[in-house]
């Protein structure tokens, strides 16, 4: 079955940046147990990834939200569909996600967390796209820097198809 799917980048390229981010967190962080928070399901396999690239120790919680729907665009409305099962307060915390877009998800997760009394807030993804932004927020750890493609794979998804590729490519109907 052909897939119009064309490669962006490859395993072996994700697997060395990402071991890039998971020793400058770790030396970022040197000395403090920060808290890594997954945004569920696009971050899984960077989040998985991520964690054991770090060397540091660290605790591992998830939230599920979404803003895409079944669609290739956000639909600027965000739903929190699971909220963090331990407390964050007076915590360091790394939001984990694959993509910065428009914005909206991790500039509204990212003020949840800060009520929800985390010391410190930053945000690391895979992907920035900072030509579609929206909203005033910007990643504070990033893994690459892509212009204006829909992507999928290494958890990226079209209609939750494509999620398990190995690699990341331009998704084109």
């Amino acid at each position: 079955m052909d897939t119009p799917i064309k490669i962006l980048m490859t395993a072996e390229v994700l697997k060395k940046r990402v071991e890039e981010l998971g020793r400058h967190l770790s030396q970022t962080y040197e000395g403090q147990v920060p808290v890594l928070v997954g945004l569920l399901k696009g971050a899984v396999p960077f989040y998985a990834d991520l964690a054991r690239a770090m060397t540091i120790a660290l605790e591992m919680q998830f939230m599920q939200v979404s803003s895409y729907g079944a669609g290739m665009k956000s639909s600027g409305q965000l739903k929190i569909q699971q909220h963090l099962t331990e407390s964050i307060e007076d915590r360091q915390i790394i939001l984990v996600d694959d993509i910065m877009d428009t914005g909206l998800t991790l500039f509204e997760i990212k003020e949840y967390l800060i009520k929800r009394g985390a010391k410190d807030v930053k945000i690391c993804t895979l992907l920035d796209k900072p030509s579609r932004r929206l909203f005033p927020i910007h990643p504070d750890f990033i893994g690459f820097e892509i212009p204006d493609y829909f992507v999928v794979g290494y958890g990226l998804d079209y209609q939750e198809r494509f999620r398990n590729l190995p690699y990341l490519g331009i998704y084109t109907p």
